[in-house]
């Protein structure tokens, strides 16, 4: 039986392992931390493919430098000395066009057309969780500040994508938790949401048991390649050999890739998230795009999720990235403590330049990476585990992953 071995025991990481097995692989995945421990665990758990979309749009060349001098702004960079961090910046800039937003969302179409029937899959397959439709509310202030949103919702459709929405009169008969601040509103269809962390866990149930095994506090060090098979080095000192490996690390990626000829850039872009107690119970997601917060119903409460920070991802939790969000969402929502909050959580999303995953084979024989989602790894983790199954076990590369080729 062949073997494989998956570095990253998040969405994208157990979805290949869990693909594998159905291809009769025998697998083994490796975490440093645990389950669901990075990009994972704590963010807003849309599965809202009608949302995948570019991150850099040409209001990143209006609302970028404003962000910058505004404490509260989504988008948080750090002043520092980083030539690194710098040079990725421009170069995601450089994406920030009319242009290349076509083409990048016309490269995530395919896979973002099939995202939710592969999470039916893995439900219908035996992961012992849910995923739940919504409708999503989303809110503005005022009618100006719907364009940016109409705009994107506009791109999707004309790339092929069915995604229904309409006005909604009053948006508190769905979101009681939205204040009057909230002028204008819309109900967002065919869309989903989940519960990540437990989503994760028990697909990582479903892996082990089918007779996979899952280990974490195995940190690997180093992929060895040019001997008959790909190998890993643990911390410990520990080697597994196997017919393939593929590094599912998210924003900590480069480490391990780099020298399997992955040269592009992945900045952790970091998410922050909390969850507060509401008066009345959430019911649907609610998404305030102005602000850039989304808010997820999360076992009988709300989670507040927003912030693109651009740090490294081992950096300490930023208390100030959860105060911008607290001081954002005051106005907008009614009848939730902010001031008790628990589950504070920062990841690292990892972020390509040009917005396009990092999925394929590398320059080592057998060795392959899955990863650079940005912030889609959630909706996409499925689909990109299943298709880079295909192609470890095949050798054919599915059209749908064709533009998100590592060695680019």
């Amino acid at each position: 039986m062949a073997r494989s071995i998956i570095i990253g025991a998040g969405m994208v990481g157990l979805a290949t392992a869990w693909h594998l097995q159905e291809r009769g692989v025998e697998v083994t995945v490796l975490d440093r931390t645990g389950i669901a421990a990075g990009a994972s665990w704590g963010n807003a758990g849309w599965l809202t493919p009608g949302k995948a979309i570019p991150l850099a749009d040409p209001s990143l060349w209006t609302y970028g430098p404003r962000a910058l001098l505004d404490r509260d702004a989504a988008l948080h960079v750090p002043f520092r000395v980083d030539a690194a961090l710098w040079s990725f910046l421009a170069r995601f800039a450089s994406h920030g066009t009319s242009r290349a937003w076509d083409r990048t969302m016309a490269a995530l179409t395919p896979i973002d057309r099939i995202a939710l029937e592969c999470f039916d899959e893995l439900t219908d397959g035996g992961v012992g969780s849910w995923t739940r439709e919504g409708p999503f509310v989303i809110g503005f202030a005022d009618r100006s500040h719907s364009k940016g949103f109409l705009k994107e919702i506009a791109g999707v459709i004309r790339h092929g994508q069915d995604v229904p929405f309409e006005p909604l009169d009053d948006p508190r008969s769905l979101a009681p938790m939205l204040s009057d601040a909230v002028k204008v509103a819309y109900r967002l269809e065919g869309q989903r949401f989940l519960e990540p962390a437990p989503f994760v866990e028990a697909l990582a149930g479903a892996v082990v048991a089918r007779g996979g095994a899952v280990r974490t506090d195995a940190e690997v060090t180093a992929v060895v390649t040019g001997g008959a098979r790909p190998a890993v080095v643990l911390a410990s000192g520990e080697r597994l050999d196997a017919d393939s490996v593929v590094v599912a690390t998210g924003a900590w990626m480069p480490r391990l890739a780099r020298e399997l000829g992955v040269k592009t850039r992945v900045q952790a872009g970091r998410g922050y998230s909390f969850t507060v107690a509401t008066e009345q119970p959430a019911e649907h997601p609610i998404y305030l795009p102005f602000q850039r917060i989304a808010c997820t119903p999360y076992q009988g409460r709300l989670r507040v999720a927003g912030t693109m920070e651009f740090r490294g991802p081992d950096e300490p939790f930023q208390a100030r990235r959860v105060q911008a969000i607290v001081n954002q969402s005051r106005v907008l929502l009614r009848g939730v403590d902010l001031d008790d909050r628990q589950d504070e959580w920062v990841g690292s999303r990892p972020v390509t330049p040009d917005g396009l995953p990092l999925v394929g084979a590398t320059r080592a024989a057998g060795v392959y990476v899955a990863g650079g989602h940005g912030m889609w790894g959630i909706v996409l983790g499925p689909a990109t585990g299943k298709l880079l199954a295909e192609q470890i076990t095949t050798g054919r590369v599915d059209p749908a992953i064709a533009a998100f080729d590592p060695l680019r």
